[in-house]
């Protein structure tokens, strides 16, 4: 009987706590000087979104020496030597696929990140030079400047997108089964 009573108290004192602590909450803020509408008061709950960077967009991100928040053409042009220079200790001028693949994971977070080395090494010599990857590297600089003022900003490199809600799951139609 005691357990039991123990429990019923635990389980009101729990009930009431989530309530105690509703009142600590911090109220939206209202404008100083004015009667407005509280900021955020018609967006309680933002909307699910799903913000993107492609690993190649944190490796452009680091090339901004200024830190200005752009990466400039000489920046990047710069910063792709850098990267590769620092990966190419034998100063050969080119990678094999081992060293591109420590490349592609040092600067990009992972080795089995795009472009692979099948697609950078055009000449199919086994050998990825600084040149094939300049030339690879180049489209993508194009590809990022959205508003090619020859810059690539942050905001340039982040995708947003919209939450995907998934179907509702379940049979369907008749059996589940798709028009025949």
């Amino acid at each position: 009987m005691r357990l039991l009573f123990a429990l019923a108290a635990l389980t009101a004192t729990s009930a009431l706590v989530p309530a105690a602590h509703a009142q600590e909450r911090v109220a939206i803020p209202t404008p100083q000087g004015n009667s407005a509408t509280p900021i955020g008061a018609s967006t309680r709950e933002q909307p699910a979104f799903t913000v993107i960077v492609e690993p190649v967009g944190m490796m452009i991100a680091a090339f901004d020496a200024d830190g200005d928040g752009k990466v400039t053409r000489a920046e990047f042009d710069a910063g792709l030597k850098r990267s590769f220079d620092a990966v190419d200790t034998r100063r050969q001028g080119w990678l094999g696929y081992i060293a591109y693949s420590d490349w592609q994971e040092r600067w990009m977070g992972d080795r089995n990140t795009v472009p692979s080395p099948f697609e950078m090494d055009r000449d199919g010599d086994n050998k990825i030079s600084f040149a094939e990857i300049a030339e690879r590297f180049d489209l993508l600089f194009t590809r990022f400047d959205a508003d090619k003022d020859g810059a690539i900003t942050r905001k340039e490199l982040v995708t947003i997108r919209p939450q995907m809600t998934s179907p509702p799951m379940g049979r369907g139609k008749k059996g589940g089964r798709g028009p025949n």
